[in-house]
């Protein structure tokens, strides 16, 4: 017998909100409430998201406190900066979860710094499977019922290199990050540099010198892997493709440590993983074999030359970095089983 979750989500015309009802939709137990947005207030969803069509005919009301309340679970997929205020108004019982920057950093200042403004204040963190000082990040979700959803580009990085950081065969201040992202993590927004004119056939970095937004959330999640005195320099790129995340991060070998210890400690952070997956060696992770999937795919070796460990991981932006990693902490938090409505593979080719 199951129970039913109502769900509401704001921001339902985004590509963030779209993805929240496409992956929420595989779920058993969820019922859609509401769904809201500002500007597409009024239309039907499948003006905006034409391939929901079991949603196509549901009509889009206006985000406010009082159209929201009223559910199990709330998802805000809004843009930085605007879920602090709606979500201040929603009563405490309702199970919130902010897909937005909002409520990620534990800082303050960090806040200040790359998002400016008034920080909205720290909510548990939804990335499951994060090393922390005492497990895992999933032991303090459930019975939560405020959840920070991380960034996409935070999920790849620190999947992929946290069981060095941990395990102390990594040096931390020294780790550099490239990525390749696909367009749809910049959401819908028009932009002359998001033009398919201008994207195609090409690949563009941005955020570049420190000052990417994820920076600190990297530095955050890693000094909770273990890490002291955690130092990044993070390049993302844009890559012409729609969705997916290939994150190539190295940083030096730890004194004494051989590449057969450092393969084990990523064995050993997820052997026991449901989306983690650390690939048989000499097979590398491809953004296409997470589409559509709740899946970090995972792959490290030692370049001895250079004295580094090479981490590469992939994922799809937009479900394990952000709507596969929120339904999996509801799961957690309402405690129903945390793999459940995420048995969907990758879609590949």
């Amino acid at each position: 017998m199951h129970m039913t979750i109502s769900v509401a989500v704001s921001g339902a015309s985004g590509y963030v909100g779209g993805e929240v009802l496409r992956v929420f939709s595989e779920h058993p137990d969820v019922q859609f409430g509401a769904l809201t947005a500002h500007s597409s207030a009024g239309d039907v969803l499948g003006l905006h998201q034409p391939h929901l069509r079991t949603l196509a005919d549901r009509t889009i009301v206006e985000t406010s406190a009082d159209t929201l309340a009223g559910h199990d679970v709330v998802v805000l997929a809004l843009p930085h900066g605007a879920s602090g205020e709606i979500a201040a108004q929603l009563p405490p019982e309702t199970l919130v979860i902010d897909c937005g920057a909002d409520h990620r950093l534990a800082s303050a200042e960090a806040w200040a710094e790359y998002y400016g403004g008034e920080h909205a204040g720290t909510w548990p963190y939804g990335m499951p499977e994060l090393i922390t000082a005492d497990g895992r990040q999933r032991d303090n979700l459930p019975g939560s019922r405020r959840i920070a959803v991380p960034g996409c580009n935070v999920t790849a990085v620190t999947l992929g290199l946290q069981p060095g950081i941990s395990a102390g065969v990594v040096d931390p201040t020294d780790i550099v990050a490239v990525l390749a992202n696909g367009y749809s993590g910049a959401g819908k927004k028009l932009a002359t540099n998001l033009l398919a004119s201008e994207g195609l056939g090409a690949v563009s970095p941005y955020g570049v010198g420190g000052v990417h937004r994820h920076i600190p959330e990297i530095v955050q999640n890693l000094t909770s892997a273990g890490g002291d005195d955690v130092r990044i320099s993070f390049t993302p790129t844009l890559v012409p493709m729609a969705r997916g995340i290939l994150a190539t991060v190295t940083a030096p070998l730890a004194a004494g440590v051989d590449a057969e210890q450092v393969r084990a400690a990523w064995e050993t952070a997820y052997a026991d993983e449901p989306f983690v997956h650390l690939l048989p060696e000499g097979q590398w992770p491809t953004t296409a074999a997470t589409l559509g999937a709740n899946t970090c795919l995972v792959q490290v070796t030692v370049d001895a030359k250079a004295g580094r460990v090479v981490v590469i991981s992939a994922i799809d932006n937009l479900v394990k970095g952000t709507a596969g990693a929120a339904l999996q902490s509801m799961n957690l938090a309402l405690g129903v089983h945390e793999t459940t409505g995420l048995q969907t593979l990758g879609v590949a080719p």
